[in-house]
Order: C-alpha cells, then sequence, then structure tokens
C-alpha cells in the first residue's frame, strides 16, 4: 500500500513541478528580463534543498513505475512483489546517497560564494 501511496505522491509532485517549469520557461518569449528574475530567484539554497527532494521524487518513481511494469508483465511478478519493492528502495537509496552529498557541496559552494 505503502508504495501505492508514494508512487501517487511523487506523481503528482513531478506534475506540478514540469507545470512550473514550462511556465517559467515560457517567460522567456514575454520578457527576458522577467525569466531573468524568475531563474535568479531559484538560485538559493532553499532550491538547492528542493533540488534534492525532486531528484529523490523522480528517482522513486522511476524506479517504483519499473517495478509495477515487472509486477504487471512478468507471470511471477505478484510472486516477488515484496523483493522488488525492497530492490527499489535499495536502488532509491544507493543513487541518494550518492547525490546527495554532492548537492549539498554545490549548496554550501552557493552560500559561501565559491562556486
Amino acid at each position: 500500500m505503502w508504495s501505492w501511496v508514494f508512487h501517487r505522491i511523487t506523481g503528482v509532485a513531478i506534475f506540478f513541478f514540469l507545470l512550473v517549469h514550462v511556465l517559467d520557461t515560457a517567460l522567456v518569449r514575454v520578457s527576458p528580463a522577467a525569466y531573468n528574475a524568475v531563474i535568479g530567484t531559484y538560485k538559493n539554497p532553499i532550491m538547492g534543498l528542493g533540488e534534492i527532494v525532486l531528484v529523490a521524487a523522480i528517482a522513486y518513481h522511476a524506479f517504483n513505475g519499473l517495478r509495477i511494469i515487472v509486477v504487471d508483465f512478468w507471470s511471477k511478478g505478484t510472486r516477488y512483489q515484496r523483493q522488488l519493492t525492497w530492490a527499489v528502495w535499495t536502488i532509491w537509496a544507493i543513487l541518494m546517497v550518492g547525490f546527495v552529498p554532492r548537492q549539498l557541496m554545490v549548496i554550501a559552494a552557493e552560500i559561501t560564494g565559491t562556486h
């Protein structure tokens, strides 16, 4: 059940991110100065942390989506659903362990101005 809940939550969150992304990118055609102002607001530590959340949501949603495909199309998928769920969380955790420290270094460089 929790996989289902997290899959829906991450799907909705990714949808809203993409909506905002399309709208702020479209702003360049309306007013390049406004576009630059909006993009400038994204260059702060809070948005850097938001990028961590975004990558976490996209990675989980993608890996869990692959799990759902396997369960749906492999005749033994339902039998191995628990192991597949653990595989999703394990792969997700490995990816995040590799990404989060690097992103935190980028955020720290933005704070100190040493990027």
